[in-house]
């Protein structure tokens, strides 16, 4: 019997060793890279270029996967139900990991405990643009417009923040718009330059070559303060008189929840590197895209904060959950 024990204990010993050296040198294949929207958008963008850094550092394809659909719910959903291993990992935004709780009546996961938080890696303010047949030259201007004729206003959404930005406008403004759901932000914009919508507000990535292409006409833009990227175009407060409107769209990595700790811990290494690069900060600046690398336990609180935030943005906007 002791020689079968020893040859157990040797084998176990083995298994353990082996274990250890697998987890030791993660990444030891393909890594997947969930975009839980469109090729083409800013978060598809941003994830791109992220992930020929990440994979540069850690010596293994990254390998984006585009999932889009239902405000990201899709490839959140892919993500939640991917093996807790390091090797499907997803670029989130506010849309995923914030307001789809209080957009959707049921989720097939829960949004609190599915995915692990990674790495946050920036954010970006949108613009609010109509089409160049669009008599309005300025917001207030479009805002009057809506309210002379409630309704008649539409804009475009493919996206949780395109979505409440516009919403929250109108509520704030004391105006009726209609929106007009799209699949994808990029197809969205085509619309709006055909003219098939008056108004989209957009990220930069999607917006900002549209608007200094003249293809579309630039009103505002969403954040506290005006961008260096569009100086000429006012906040949303400013053009309207208010204070506190202010919708933002940021991103970050997870992975799905039970990923192990050294994992994460190297993944966020990577991610916080490439946000720390000065070719990320320069190849975005152009697209109001700040860099801002952090902890997991960093992003884990910031998802808490944003979650009750963008609670209370649909709510006073009056978005029934679909």
């Amino acid at each position: 019997m002791r020689p079968i024990l020893r040859l157990c204990a040797a084998l176990a010993a083995a298994g353990f060793a082996a274990a250890a050296l697998a987890q030791g040198t993660y990444p030891n294949k393909p890594v997947k890279v969930i975009v839980p929207f469109a090729a083409g958008s800013a978060t598809d963008q941003i994830a791109r270029a992220f992930t020929a850094k990440i994979q540069e550092a850690l010596g293994q394809p990254f390998v984006v996967d585009n999932k889009p659909g239902v405000n990201g719910m899709l490839g959140a959903d892919a993500l939640a139900k991917s093996p807790p291993d390091g090797y499907t990992i997803m670029v989130g935004t506010n849309s995923t990991n914030a307001a789809l709780k209080s957009l959707m009546k049921k989720l097939p996961y829960d949004q609190d405990t599915a995915f692990a938080p990674i790495a946050y890696m920036g954010q970006v303010p949108l613009i609010v643009a109509v089409n160049n047949d669009v008599p309005a030259k300025t917001l207030k201007e479009l805002v009057d417009m809506a309210r002379a004729k409630p309704g008649s206003v539409t804009f475009a959404s493919a996206s949780t923040s395109q979505l409440v930005s516009s919403e929250v406008l109108a509520s704030m403004a004391g105006v009726q718009m209609t929106n007009v759901p799209y699949k994808s932000g990029p197809a969205a914009m085509t619309d709006l330059i055909g003219g098939q919508v008056m108004m989209f507000t957009a990220d930069f990535a999607v917006m900002l070559p549209q608007v200094q292409g003249g293809k579309v006409r630039g009103l505002a833009v969403t954040s506290a303060r005006r961008s260096p990227a569009v100086p000429n175009l006012p906040t949303v407060n400013e053009a309207l008189g208010l204070k506190d409107y202010e919708l933002i769209a940021y991103f970050a990595a997870f992975a799905p929840a039970g990923t192990p700790a050294d994992v994460i811990r190297k993944l966020n290494e990577a991610f916080n590197a490439a946000a720390s690069s000065k070719d990320i900060a320069e190849k975005f600046s152009a697209l109001g895209f700040v860099p801002d690398p952090g902890t997991p336990e960093a992003l884990a609180q910031r998802t808490k904060a944003e979650t009750v935030k963008w609670a209370k943005a649909i709510k006073d906007a009056k978005i029934e959950p679909q």
